[in-house]
């Protein structure tokens, strides 16, 4: 087999120095998240090796667990979001050149790695990757590429810009400070993603627990309230929401009874029970709502459901921007300043204020017969190359420095 060179970085290749092995990665931001981007094919095909490789490039525990490692040894920064890795190869589809994603999440204090989740922000680094590695170009101004999520068989598309000066367009995003190249990640259709229906109860919006409700499925099974409703405008301080006690058991009880409506199950298949979704870490999520306050088009603030999100999930965003989109519903009682859905298929910008500023979401949609038809959604990153170049593995086992050696005898660069 001969491994291909980058097309954009000939020289980005395994070697060796004073008898260490060197491996080459791009350290990237997407969004709020920092991790690696991989050129798979230079990675050991190995899985246990594969793994060796990652804990040596990150600074993580070879084996077992280490409580308190702070991951001086390599390039993780200790929280989850910073411990991502992609590898990331290319394919054809439909005569399309697209990417091919595969997430490591790694954790600073111990050895073992998930292979079951995919990162919505560290995705949104692999157009720009792409561009740097030369598997991909601009055309007219604009870049779109697929990429295709092996973790969970989730297909979206980047997209990114530039000016008539050639620059990337940029954009500021809450969590990130100053303006980076754009990118905005399109899901496809994300309608019913855990029941199958826009809106799980066949209504546009519900009496649950006291409070008027809409449940919407885009992205993510989500319950929207009227802040209002609990005495709130939806622009509290997060600390403030989650320590109003009161507060708190009234939106668990919404949750609770909204989620039994929605027909929501376990990953068993069984629908969830009242103490399933009274423990729940994931679905639904859960948020509630105001008029905008600081030029968005939406105030809202977003809970897990257990806790409140220090900003605004992008699958949580997505669902709230269609949402948003539906006539009747809350959200769309307390938006402005969006147009009217035709029966054309539209981009809706809907500006979604936050506790970190507004995070920009886009619907694409119709009005249909039966409501709002959703083709795609899409949620607004910004993205940079941090640093691209080799890693000395200088403790690399000598199975997996047999393993690259190989692959770099067969690249033709050792």
């Amino acid at each position: 087999m001969v491994l291909p060179t980058l097309p954009g970085l000939p020289g980005f290749q395994i070697r060796t120095d004073s008898g260490v092995v060197e491996f080459p990665v791009h350290h990237m931001r997407g969004g709020t998240s920092t991790g690696l981007a991989i050129w798979e094919r230079l990675a050991p095909s190995d899985p246990a090796l594969r793994e060796e490789l990652l804990r040596h490039l990150m600074g993580v525990p070879l084996e077992g667990d280490r409580r308190g490692n702070r991951q001086i040894t390599g390039l993780g920064r200790g929280t989850a979001t910073s411990n991502k890795v992609f590898f990331v190869d290319t394919e054809t589809a439909d005569g399309r050149t697209r990417l091919v994603s595969t997430l490591a999440q790694l954790a600073a204090d111990h050895a073992a790695i998930d292979w079951s989740v995919n990162c919505g922000n560290m995705s949104a680094a692999l157009p720009l990757w792409a561009l740097d590695c030369g598997l991909a170009g601009w055309t007219e101004g604009s870049l779109e590429i697929d990429i295709r999520n092996t973790n969970t068989g989730v297909v979206t598309t980047g997209r990114m810009a530039r000016d008539a000066r050639g620059l990337f367009v940029a954009a500021e995003i809450p969590g990130v400070d100053g303006a980076f190249p754009s990118v905005d990640l399109f899901l496809h259709d994300p309608v019913g993603s855990k029941t199958g229906r826009l809106l799980p109860t066949g209504q546009i919006c519900d009496r649950v627990a006291g409070h008027t409700v809409s449940c919407v499925d885009v992205a993510v099974p989500m319950v929207i309230a009227d802040a209002a409703e609990f005495g709130k405008t939806a622009l509290e301080p997060i600390a403030e929401l989650e320590g109003d006690k009161v507060f708190m058991e009234a939106l668990r009880a919404v949750w609770v009874e909204a989620g039994l409506l929605m027909g929501l199950k376990r990953r068993d298949g069984q629908p969830m029970t009242t103490d399933d979704l009274a423990r729940s870490e994931t679905i639904p999520k859960v948020c509630i709502v105001a008029p905008a306050a600081a030029g968005g088009s939406i105030a809202v603030r977003y809970f897990t459901p257990q806790t409140a999100h220090a900003s605004m999930a992008v699958s949580g965003g997505c669902c709230l921007a269609a949402a948003a989109l539906i006539q009747g519903s809350v959200a769309s009682r307390m938006v402005r300043g969006l147009p009217a859905i035709g029966p054309d298929f539209t981009e809706t910008v809907v500006g979604i204020e936050n506790p970190a500023g507004v995070l920009e979401a886009t619907v694409v949609a119709r009005a249909a017969k039966d409501g709002l038809e959703v083709r795609s959604a899409a949620y607004r990153r910004s993205a940079q190359v941090l640093l691209r170049g080799q890693v000395p593995l200088y403790r690399a086992s000598e199975a997996l420095k047999k393993a690259l050696l190989a692959n770099a005898s067969n690249d033709g660069t050792a």
